[in-house]
């Protein structure tokens, strides 16, 4: 069950809400609620296509049937883990950033159950992605991870979020990011499998480095910012 009530939408009223949360994400990017809004309002075929995934690959029909969720309860192991992990970097990242699992907005327009954990789902694994690829959270490891999530998912928010990201960089991060970061993420976001079918929870204990090569990670470049 995915917490949160959820509200159906007639289709004017999706295309309001999707109008709104667009415009008040371009001008606030750090409001993670109208960013979540967004993708749910313009996402639901890439989540239905998603899903479709999943439920052909057998490790995506296994986090289907289990509906793991990230949050503190169930991954505060990852603090205890050695250092070498993909659970420990996952923990070493939330806890230098003051991050909680705890912090993602509830699914609130997605039609079915089904549909509204995979959105959960991609909104939660978030910052394993981070971790694995080793992005900052900064506005040019945003925008680049962005890129990766729109190939991976094809989510038409992860696109806007690139053009909205983009339009805020000042001259040094748009040489940086275009030069390095956008062919870096496309490679990469090509390269790796298919992380929506990835059950990161039963591979925490599991060496960091071991793990990005079996799914095919690229690590960021690492560049002076």
């Amino acid at each position: 069950m995915v917490e949160g009530a959820r509200v159906r939408l007639r289709g004017w009223q999706q295309a309001a809400v999707a109008l709104g949360s667009a415009v008040g994400a371009l001008v606030d990017p750090r409001r993670a609620d109208l960013i979540a809004a967004l993708g749910e309002t313009t996402g639901k075929p890439a989540f239905e296509r998603v899903l479709e995934r999943m439920k052909r690959n057998p490790e995506g029909r296994e986090i289907l049937l289990d509906r793991p969720r990230v949050i503190s309860s169930n991954v505060g192991h990852a603090w205890d883990l050695p250092e070498n992990t993909f659970g420990a970097a996952y923990a070493k990242f939330m806890g230098s950033r003051n991050f909680s699992p705890d912090d993602r907005p509830p699914v609130r327009f997605m039609e079915t159950e089904e549909l509204a954990y995979v959105a959960m789902r991609a909104r939660e694994v978030h910052d394993f992605w981070h971790t694995l690829f080793g992005l900052p959270t900064n506005l040019i490891g945003e925008s680049a991870l962005k890129v990766i999530e729109f190939e991976q998912m094809m989510l038409p928010m992860c696109f806007l979020s690139v053009i909205g990201g983009t339009a805020r960089f000042n001259d040094k991060q748009r040489s940086l990011f275009y030069t390095h970061y956008f062919p870096w993420a496309v490679r990469a976001g090509m390269k790796s499998t298919d992380l929506m079918c990835v059950y990161y929870e039963k591979h925490f204990n599991e060496d960091l480095e071991a793990v990005r090569q079996r799914w095919g990670i690229i690590p960021a470049p690492s560049i002076q910012m």
